[in-house]
């Protein structure tokens, strides 16, 4: 029993290990920039005292309260409503309206991100996220494949591998712990739009 506990233990350990390891050197690793962690998790999560988020675990980060411009299209066959879920977290630093550093209580941070990052409280010119994806959806919509069955070439379906209790969100395409180790922290390579047609019938 004791050997069988300390390989759990060993297991453990390991893929923590390399599950930070992952994160080390990204886009999201702030645990240089000097303004006030030095761990690479905290700004985002927290083993102690986390907010009351349900779509993060331990989440330590400030949300956005901004009011965003959705995207909207003739085309746009989805029903849209304001970020939720995932999104929402994701846009707490990238609206532009949070600071990075206001986590673990902190609400007065002066630096925002910005470049290409900074995507603002107007979304219409950007992918849509926070609407279901779902078999109903694909059958209104020819130019989208049906997530319950088609392969994501991620293991399952576009649904299992890619959407949030059949929402689509910022992290359907965006792996935000850089797992894959892919160029702007993608699910997967985007090469001949490798990405965008997993989804887009095209």
């Amino acid at each position: 029993m004791k050997r069988v506990l300390i390989l759990v233990a060993a297991v453990i350990l390991i893929s923590g290990t390399g599950f930070a390891q992952t994160i080390v050197g990204s886009a999201h690793d702030f645990s240089s920039q000097g303004w006030g962690t030095t761990e690479v998790c905290q700004p985002c999560h927290t083993p102690h005292n986390a907010g009351a988020v349900n779509d993060a675990p331990l989440w330590n980060h400030e949300s956005t309260a901004a009011t965003f411009t959705l995207y909207t299209s003739p085309t746009l066959d989805a029903t849209m409503g304001q970020p939720s879920g995932a999104s929402i977290l994701c846009l707490s630093c990238h609206d532009g309206t949070v600071a990075l550093e206001n986590f673990g209580g902190t609400t007065t941070g002066t630096h925002f991100i910005s470049g290409d990052a900074l995507l603002g409280t107007d979304l219409s010119n950007d992918h849509p996220v926070s609407f279901i994806y779902d078999t109903a959806l694909a059958g209104v919509d020819s130019g989208l494949y049906d997530p319950a069955t088609v392969n994501s070439g991620l293991g399952g379906t576009i649904s299992a591998d890619m959407l949030f209790a059949d929402v689509l969100q910022c992290a359907s395409c965006h792996d935000v712990h850089n797992g894959s180790g892919v160029g702007n922290l993608l699910l997967k390579d985007n090469t001949g739009s490798a990405l965008c047609l997993t989804c887009h019938n095209k």
